[in-house]
Parts: C-alpha cells; structure tokens; sequence
C-alpha cells in the first residue's frame, strides 16, 4: 500500500477564540449525518427552511470533511497571501471592474468602507474548475487538494439545495438543477485575509470593515475561524455576531437565492466589524464557497411552489425584467464599493440600482 505523500505547507496559526462576552446570534444546527434518509432530510429542511426563513444563517455541522483535512485547507489558503511577492500578485490580479469577476487576486484598499476608509482585505478566488485559470506559482503544488476542497464544496451545497427545494415542497432536485454539476458557472472557491487597520481609520470607519450587505449568489459557505468579526442584522434590528465552531460551517442565502425562492430565503445581511478587544491585533484568515447558479438562469421565482402560492411571491422585479444570473452577477460583481451610493434619509441605509434591482447597503 503507498501512502500518499502531500507537498509541505507552511502552518498558519490562528488567533485563539475570543474570552469577550459578545451579543451572539442564535443559529440553527443542521447535521448532514441525517441527510441520507428522507425522513432524516425531512428535519433537516425544515431546520434550514425556517433559519433562511426567518433569520438567514445556519450553521452546517457532521459534513464529511475531517478536522485534520479542514486545518491543512486554511494552511494552504494562507499560501497566496504569505507565499506570493507583490509582483507576481499583480501579473495574478483579477479585473473585477472589466470583468465582473472576482477570479484572481482581489487586493488591499480597493473597496471604499466609509469616511474616506478603503478596505483592508485580501482576496484571492478560484474558479470551482481550478484549471480553468492560471495560479501563482507557491500555489500550484496544492492544486488537487483545492479541487477536492472545491468538489466537497459542491457536494455539500447540493446537499442544501435539495433541503431548501423541500422546504418549499419542490421536488428535490428543482433547485440543484439550476446549479448543474457539468456546468462550471461562476462558483468559486475564495481564500480572503483581514488585515487590522491603524486607530485612525477605525475611528473613521466606525470599526466597520465591510459595511452590511447581502451576498450575489446563491448560498455562501464559510468555513468557521476562530476570529470574531462577521454580524448578522437580526430580525429585531441588532448586529449579533457569529460564534465560531470549529470543522464547522456558516451557511447563509444571497440575492441569486432570494430571487428563486420569491423572496421566502431571505438574502442575509451581514457586515465585518472589528474583532474584540482580545483579537484586534490578528489577522483573520477565511475560506469560503461562493456559489452561483449557472449563468443562463433567468433569476425567476419558483411559482410553483405550493409554499409560495400560500404565502405568496415578493417580487423585487417584475418576470419579464428578470435578469440571468451572468447579467445580474457581473453587474454587481463590477459595482461593489466602487460607486457613489445614495444616502436614505433617516435611517443607516445606502442604496444603487443594480440591472433594474434596488439593492441597499448597511452601515
């Protein structure tokens, strides 16, 4: 028997979890270990039904992904960020504003926060199809095991989506076929590295390092990190933050969803702010799974729910200005804390108009 025999990584060490006592959300648990039944399936869609429902996260746990697998990824996702000299992230930078796509290096100071303030974020996003572009260097050698991280991905988001089709009392597969595993789309593996600003800008910013906002695509996964910094708008108006829970996820709808769903999975709004007092000095490393659907798929709701001809459909535009999921993501994609936004009068809201959708902003 051989033994595969993996490249050597340099090991990221994280900051420990918080000692702060912080207003944490309240989130759903579901375990994908219940998923093989229908009667298991049955629980866990009502689970994730009533959390995208009602409060917009929920937290993924028993997944399949084991804890040694799960650490060695946030090694390797440190790679582009400590391993890669600035020249050679430039020759990698994505072209987000020409493009609409993330795919690349996204680098520090390119969004503007507030007050003056650009972001303090680095990114660096994978096509779900790693081969579909070039890679820095440092990066090459861990390319399988991104592919198998990406695929794992994949599978655990079909595994969600078959829940919330139930949830609307859809046939299973109804919405995984909008997210067809021979079609490469836009879903994309993301490693993205927080870097703590100076005083003054925190002052200016109001601690806040990226303002609320809801997702693009469809369903987010985060894999959970210790540093406490992600908040959720709670339906009773109060940033919660997110409590870390190791080898698991955080699951939440974006705007692609909220749409295919008429408005009953709500696309979540969440922000990053500035990690408690016991962590400002760290660095916060995550990895996540943006996923889309395929990019031909006009983002209509699905009318023939029985859930939502019970409750009905909230639009927030009419079926036949219904945009495709390309037009839609590169629009925003291209947008996003690069344009002037206009100001609501009386309440911490900021507003564009993205292909005919009003999409808002959260201070």
């Amino acid at each position: 028997m051989t033994l595969e025999v993996l490249p050597s990584v340099p090991h990221y060490i994280p900051a420990p979890p918080t000692n702060e006592k912080l207003p944490w959300a309240d989130l759903g648990v579901v375990d994908l270990s219940k998923a093989a039944t229908a009667e298991g399936r049955a629980e866990l869609a009502a689970t994730a039904r009533d959390a995208l429902h009602n409060i917009g996260f929920f937290y993924v746990i028993n997944h399949g992904l084991s804890q040694e697998k799960r650490d060695r990824i946030f090694d390797i996702a440190d790679i582009p960020f400590s391993q890669v000299s600035d020249p050679e992230k430039r020759e990698y930078e994505g072209k987000i504003i020409e493009t609409g796509s993330y795919q690349g290096y996204k680098p520090r100071r390119f969004w503007h926060i507030n007050g003056g303030v650009q972001d303090e974020v680095e990114a660096y996003s994978i096509n779900r199809d790693v081969s579909k572009k070039q890679h820095p260097d440092a990066l090459r050698p861990y390319l399988p095991e991104i592919d198998e991280f990406s695929r794992h991905n994949h599978s655990v988001l079909h595994t969600i989506l078959t829940l919330l089709a139930i949830g609307l009392e859809l046939p299973e597969d109804a919405f995984m076929k909008q997210h067809g595993s021979n079609v490469i789309g836009e879903s994309d593996v993301r490693f993205m590295k927080y870097y703590p600003r100076t005083a003054v800008e925190e002052e200016k910013a109001q601690q806040v390092w990226l303002k609320g906002h809801t997702d693009i695509g469809s369903i987010t996964i985060l894999w959970s990190q210790p540093v406490s910094a992600l908040q959720i708008l709670s339906p009773d108006g109060q940033w919660r933050w997110i409590r870390h829970i190791d080898n698991a996820l955080v699951v939440n709808a974006g705007d692609c969803m909220e749409f295919l769903s008429g408005g009953f999975y709500k696309a979540t709004i969440h922000r990053v702010f500035q990690p408690p007092v016991d962590q400002r000095d760290c660095t916060r490393l995550g990895a996540f799974y943006f996923a889309f659907p395929d990019e031909n798929v006009k983002l209509l709701a699905a009318s023939e729910s029985p859930v939502l001809e019970r409750v009905g459909i909230q639009r927030r535009f009419e079926d036949e200005n219904a945009p495709t999921v390309e037009t839609y993501r590169k629009a925003r994609t291209a947008t996003y804390g690069k344009t002037a936004l206009k100001q609501n009068e009386g309440d911490n809201t900021e507003e564009e108009v993205v292909s005919g959708v009003l999409v808002k902003h959260y201070n």
